[in-house]
């Protein structure tokens, strides 16, 4: 109570005619964020209430948690096993490593992102938007360990400027702002988001961990398809996550916790979710009967980042389709072009993030059509 008696007593100075009247957005955003907004909007049907889109984007990030905590372990489980050095390894040091590893990109993509956000709302004389609360935490768990911490900062200010505030800022953006970070750093810096040196951290964190030979390496199971090796990877590792990969991508059952916390908040469409594996498995199965890949079409599901992708993005409700029907074609297109780009081009092993943006290209058409298509139906029963 003492910080909401506190924030009382200095809101007036940011009001209308207040001597802080131009940082009337910076403290908006800051009692939103921690506090409840008191008051609700109603505008015809649409209501507002005290679930408001902070809220929502909260529960996701609780719904990211079990990825996060997953992959900072796993972070330090490869660099032992890389080492082999795991029998005499413990649960805390390879768990502290990890922590040690990703907090700096979790700071540098919160810093860089709201920092912009900040900016931007002040510039304009706007509230602060939340929608950088789920890309900031889903940015860092997208690319590899590896990845500089520069190369995250600039791929943040190009996905929150040019993915979103050029559109308008939170809800009005078409692409999805972690997917637009993530191609960024792909096209522009292969080198340092493909091969088999960027996946396993490879030097010591204040006393954590191990320094690693330059030689060491640690391909993702897709990238030794790529390379015409069949993975040599037990499934079971492959569900549990102990397989180099993005560092929030491995683990399907930390995925799929969130993936049933997003569903039973009613936050994400299952519609979608569900159509995301319908059209990766139809694709996989097609291209195993073709005999056109190394590997069953359940490794396909789990591999990669197609799971994290089914769940916490190509559900994103602003960059999706809208429509109920279009849910169903938007997440089917998705999986299927996933699969495709993997199976097609062995240079670009990983398709899920390319299918999500491609996804997002065609989200407004897909809903266009489905609401023309019922418009028509519509006529026809009136005639």
């Amino acid at each position: 109570m003492s910080l909401r008696n506190y924030l009382n007593k200095i809101k007036p100075n940011f009001e209308k005619e207040g001597k802080l009247h131009a940082l009337r957005s910076v403290f908006d955003g800051f009692e939103s964020f921690l506090y409840v907004p008191n008051s609700t909007s109603k505008s015809g049907s649409n209501i507002h209430d005290a679930i408001d889109s902070k809220r929502i984007m909260s529960f996701v990030v609780i719904a990211l948690m079990p990825a996060l905590l997953f992959g900072m372990y796993n972070i330090g489980y490869q660099n032992y096993a890389a080492a082999g050095k795991l029998a005499e390894a413990t649960f805390c040091s390879m768990f502290f490593y990890g922590f040690l590893a990703v907090l700096p990109k979790l700071l540098v993509s919160y810093i860089v992102g709201l920092g912009i956000e900040f900016i931007w709302a002040q510039w304009k004389g706007e509230e602060v938007q939340e929608g950088y609360l789920v890309s900031g935490i889903i940015i860092p768990l997208i690319i590899p360990v590896n990845c500089p911490l520069w190369m995250l900062a600039l791929a943040v200010a190009f996905a929150v400027i040019f993915a979103k505030e050029i559109f308008g800022g939170t809800g009005m953006n078409i692409f999805n702002v972690a997917v637009a970070a993530r191609m960024f750093l792909f096209f522009s810096y292969p080198s340092q988001m493909t091969g088999d040196k960027v996946w396993i951290a490879n030097d010591t964190i204040f006393g954590l961990g191990n320094k690693l030979a330059d030689g060491v390496s640690g391909a993702t199971p897709l990238g030794e398809i790529g390379q015409g090796i069949v993975p040599d990877t037990s499934v079971m590792d492959m569900i549990l996550g102990f397989i180099p990969g993005s560092i929030g991508e491995t683990s399907v059952v930390a995925i799929a916790i969130g993936a049933v916390i997003l569903l039973w908040t009613g936050i994400a469409s299952w519609k979608t979710m569900f159509s995301v594996f319908a059209g990766g498995i139809v694709m996989a199965l097609i291209f195993s009967g073709l005999d056109m890949t190394p590997i069953p079409w359940y490794e396909h599901i789990i591999l990669g980042g197609f799971c994290f992708g089914a769940v916490f993005m190509a559900t994103d409700p602003v960059t999706s389709a809208r429509t109920e029907g279009g849910k169903y074609i938007y997440g089917f297109l998705i999986g299927a072009m996933a699969i495709i780009v993997r199976v097609m081009n062995p240079g670009y092993p990983e398709g899920m993030m390319l299918a999500i943006f491609f996804g997002n290209m065609f989200a407004p058409l897909i809903d266009y059509c489905i609401v023309q298509r019922n418009i028509s139906k519509r006529l026809k029963r009136a005639k």
